[in-house]
């Protein structure tokens, strides 16, 4: 569990470049998630053009980190893999964003977690942009890069929070 342990949210990098085998790291583990009935529906946009990413930080009043970000991974759905209807590939794509603030942490990297889905005005910002089609909806975006300083690991564990057998 160290990588679950040790990863936190990080906000502020260095102003050097992610590398590409990086980047296909952290995708390849996003694409070892679980997704409901194995249907694999995400797909992965990367920006590393520091116009986009400024572009990205203005769509989010909690995005601003993607102003100064190396690396941007967009999360996105086709929902012409799934049943838009069930909404199960919300949980998909939470798991492959996950997975990669995991592996980021894996790669000596930092990141964060921008939630884009369930606002509309974020998800059409992200849209419109990135001219993406009809059938392809943004879930989250992931600001890394190379950490600018280290944070202490936290201790989470909160007996309270656990309940055997039945709620107390």
């Amino acid at each position: 569990m160290n990588s679950i342990m040790k990863r936190r949210s990080i906000r502020k990098f260095e102003d050097r470049p992610v590398e590409r085998e990086k980047l296909e790291s952290i995708l390849r583990a996003a694409m070892q998630s679980p997704t409901a009935k194995d249907s694999r529906c995400w797909e992965f946009l990367v920006v590393t053009d520091r116009e986009a990413c400024e572009a990205v930080s203005k769509m989010s009043e909690f995005a601003m980190c993607a102003a100064k970000a190396p690396a941007l991974i967009v999360t996105m759905v086709n929902l012409s893999q799934t049943n838009p209807e069930e909404c199960w590939w919300v949980e998909d794509l939470s798991a492959a964003t996950q997975t990669i603030l995991l592996q980021i942490e894996e790669e000596g990297l930092g990141g964060t977690w921008l939630g884009m889905y369930p606002r509309q005005a974020r998800t059409d910002a992200l849209r419109a942009y990135f001219q993406l089609p009809d059938h392809i909806l943004p879930f989250s975006v992931v600001a890394l890069g190379y950490k600018l300083r280290e944070k202490e690991p936290e201790n989470r564990w909160n007996p309270d929070k656990v309940h055997w057998e039945r709620y107390q």
